[in-house]
C-alpha cells in the first residue's frame, strides 16, 4: 500500500459515494459517468488493499476500512477547501502579512492609518520595524520590508515614492523662555541658546542642518539626544531648545512653547516608499490601495500632502533627489 498514490479526485469521488449511497447518484452529482466512478473507487481499493464499500440495505455503505478512509478524506478535503479560501483572501489582500519600515517620528501618525486598515482587514498581520533614517535606509537597501515611510527618502532607479503626509518641523522652548509668546523672531536671536538635536542619520537633523547651511548659520552649543520623547522632556525641563516634528508635539504631557521664528516651520513630508526589486505582497498592495483611497479619513486634513489625491494610485514615480 502506498498512500502517496491517492489523488484528491479519488477522495472526492469516494466521499461523494458514501454520501449518496449509490454510484448513479454519485456520477450525477460529480458530472461523471458511472463507469468512471466505479473505476476510481476500484483503484482506491487496490491502493489501500481493502474493500471500501459494500451493498447493504439497498445502498452502498462503507466498510470499516471505508469509514477510516472517509474520515481521513473528509478531513483532507476540508483542509484543502480552507486552503482555497485562505488563498482567495491572500490573493485579494484580505489576509497575509505586511512588513513596514518606519522612521521614528512617523510612529506618531501611522498607527491611526493602520488602526483603520486593521478594522477592515483583521486577518492581515502587520510588523513595524521602527528606527531612524539610517536604520530604515539599511532595511530598504536589504529589501527587508514591503513598504517604508521616510521623511527624507532614498533616491535611485529602484525607488518608488509618493509624498503623502506633511511633516512640519517646529522650534520648541521651555514654557518660561524669554522668546515664548514673542512674534517675528529671527533665528539669529537664538544662536546663543543650547539646541537639543537628534543623532546623526536622523532626517529631522538632516533637514535642520541643511537649513542652517543654506542660511549661513551655525549653532554654538548643542546636545545630542536620540529620542523625541527625551527631547520633549528635556526642553520642558529647561535644558535647551529643539527643532522637532510637529507630530511629536501631540504626544506626551510636557509643557513647552512653540516659538514663532521666521522661516519656520520647516516644510518636510513623509513619503510612502517601495523598493521596486521586491515583489509586493497582496496584503501590502491592499494597504497601499487603502492609503490611496482613505488617508483623509485617518488623519487631520491639514496634515495631508498637497500632492495626495484620494483614489489616485500611489507610488508611481521616484521622489526628486
Amino acid at each position: 500500500m502506498n498512500i502517496r498514490h491517492l489523488s484528491v479526485r479519488q477522495l472526492q469521488v469516494f466521499v461523494a459515494a458514501v454520501r449518496a449511497g449509490n454510484l448513479s447518484a454519485t456520477a450525477r452529482e460529480l458530472h461523471l459517468t458511472q463507469p468512471t466512478v466505479s473505476l476510481q473507487i476500484k483503484r482506491l481499493s487496490e491502493v489501500l488493499g481493502e474493500k471500501l464499500l459494500e451493498q447493504r440495505e439497498g445502498r452502498l455503505l462503507p466498510t470499516d476500512a471505508g469509514v477510516a478512509l472517509h474520515d481521513a478524506a473528509s478531513d483532507v478535503l476540508t483542509r484543502l477547501e480552507e486552503l482555497r479560501s485562505t488563498l482567495d483572501r491572500v490573493r485579494s489582500g484580505e489576509a497575509g502579512h505586511i512588513s513596514i519600515g518606519l522612521v521614528t517620528t512617523a510612529k506618531y501618525v501611522v498607527p491611526r492609518i493602520l488602526g483603520a486598515f486593521a478594522r477592515l482587514y483583521p486577518q492581515v498581520q502587520i510588523t513595524l520595524n521602527i528606527g531612524n533614517r539610517a536604520h530604515v535606509l539599511q532595511r530598504f537597501l536589504q529589501q527587508a520590508d514591503d513598504l517604508y515611510l521616510f521623511s527624507h527618502p532614498p533616491s535611485g532607479q529602484h525607488v518608488s515614492a509618493t509624498r503623502i503626509i506633511k511633516n512640519p518641523l517646529q522650534i520648541i522652548a521651555p514654557p518660561d523662555h524669554w522668546a515664548a509668546g514673542r512674534s517675528a523672531l529671527r533665528f539669529e536671536e537664538l544662536l546663543g541658546e543650547r539646541f537639543l538635536i537628534r543623532e546623526p542619520g536622523s532626517a529631522t537633523r538632516m533637514m535642520f542642518e541643511a537649513w542652517l547651511s543654506q542660511e549661513g548659520l551655525a549653532l554654538r552649543q548643542t546636545l545630542q539626544i536620540e529620542s523625541n520623547e527625551a527631547i520633549r522632556l528635556s526642553v520642558a525641563s529647561g535644558l535647551g531648545l529643539s527643532v522637532i516634528s510637529e507630530h511629536t508635539l501631540q504626544e506626551g504631557r510636557e509643557n513647552f512653547a512653540v516659538l514663532q521664528v521666521a522661516g519656520f516651520p520647516l516644510h518636510s513630508h513623509w513619503y510612502l516608499v517601495e523598493h521596486e526589486g521586491r515583489r509586493l505582497s497582496h496584503a501590502a498592495q491592499r494597504l497601499r490601495q487603502f492609503i490611496g483611497a482613505h488617508l483623509q479619513d485617518c488623519i487631520r486634513t491639514d496634515w495631508i500632502a498637497d500632492a495626495y489625491t484620494p483614489g489616485k494610485p500611489l507610488l508611481q514615480a521616484p521622489p526628486t533627489p
